[in-house]
């Protein structure tokens, strides 16, 4: 019996091996599907990073917030909260890499309150920049700044300025939506106050959608927003201590005005902007090609063809 097993195997492997008898097929519902990649940086693993640079078409948002605070009644990180929250609603709609909490940004003016995390000019720059030399040698080529700090705008332009200062083969594009007179008009009818800002109607508003756990609206009057004028007598100049002049409770506006409803219309017109945003980048190859470019003649800048 044995020796008859073992002869009717090796027919059956001679009969494979010549294609005299069919296998069976693997069905297909068998074949395990690839698992949903995650939007977030921290979140994959080795291979599942190299899927999700692919899936990204090289595409990263950094989005950067600040510790600083927020009146009496918002956390702290509000900022980094609310770039974060409209980034990932953005990448759940256009899939791109979300970096981790990112909250070194440009925060002097706030340097008297409590909890407020100030970090050197220098290193404020080196980070951001190895943060995007470190991407981009990972794959990411393109890479967006989602900034939620009004105290880091000018600071985000720089450093897309700076990104000219020496060749790259990847490039920084900062989100600055060109809005929609319309959608912004809806937003407009929800509002309850004219002085809004810091920690004012509409972040409150935002914070109420995002993280509700967080938000105090009971003492959101327990300190003034007003603006005090303290520089009203200086004309035609500019000061870093203007808005510690203006505001010195980092506060502007009134809190206790927020609600849900203005929160989640605010998030959902800035993430359809960033949507618009990330799938022109991804689609964008100019750039990439006249930074390429603009090096090469950098290099050699009297070679360069002064045209008319």
């Amino acid at each position: 019996m044995k020796i008859m097993t073992q002869r009717l195997i090796r027919i059956a492997v001679l009969a494979v091996l010549s294609g005299t008898l069919a296998v069976a097929a693997v069905p297909q519902d068998a074949v395990k599907p690839a698992p949903p990649l995650s939007i977030h940086y921290e979140e994959l693993t080795g291979p599942d990073f190299i899927r999700a640079v692919a899936a990204s078409e090289a595409t990263c948002i950094i989005p950067v917030g600040i510790l600083e605070k927020h009146g009496p009644h918002l956390p702290l990180g509000t900022d980094l909260f609310e770039c974060r929250a409209i980034s990932e609603r953005a990448a759940d709609k256009e899939y791109t890499i979300v970096f981790p909490a990112y909250y070194f940004g440009q925060i002097f003016e706030a340097q008297h309150q409590p909890g407020t995390m100030a970090y050197s000019a220098q290193l404020i720059l080196d980070l951001l920049q190895e943060t995007c030399d470190e991407l981009a040698r990972n794959g990411l080529k393109k890479i967006i700044i989602v900034n939620g700090h009004g105290g880091s705008e000018q600071l985000c332009q720089y450093f897309c300025q700076i990104q000219l200062a020496r060749a790259k083969d990847y490039a920084v594009y900062l989100f600055q939506p060109e809005e929609d007179p319309a959608r912004e008009a809806q937003i407009d009818k929800l509002r309850r106050t004219t002085l809004d800002g810091h920690a004012g109607e509409m972040e409150t508003s935002q914070m109420l959608v995002i993280r509700p756990d967080l938000v105090h609206l009971d003492r959101a009057d327990e300190q003034s927003g007003e603006d005090l004028k303290r520089l009203a007598d200086l004309k035609n100049a500019y000061t870093g201590i203007w808005w510690y002049a203006s505001y010195p409770n980092h506060y502007q506006g009134y809190g206790s005005a927020g609600r849900k409803e203005l929160g989640e219309l605010a998030l959902s017109v800035k993430t359809d902007y960033l949507v618009e945003m990330i799938r022109s980048v991804k689609k964008d190859t100019a750039t990439l090609s006249l930074q390429k470019r603009f090096f090469g003649e950098a290099e050699h800048p009297l070679d360069t063809a002064q045209k008319k």
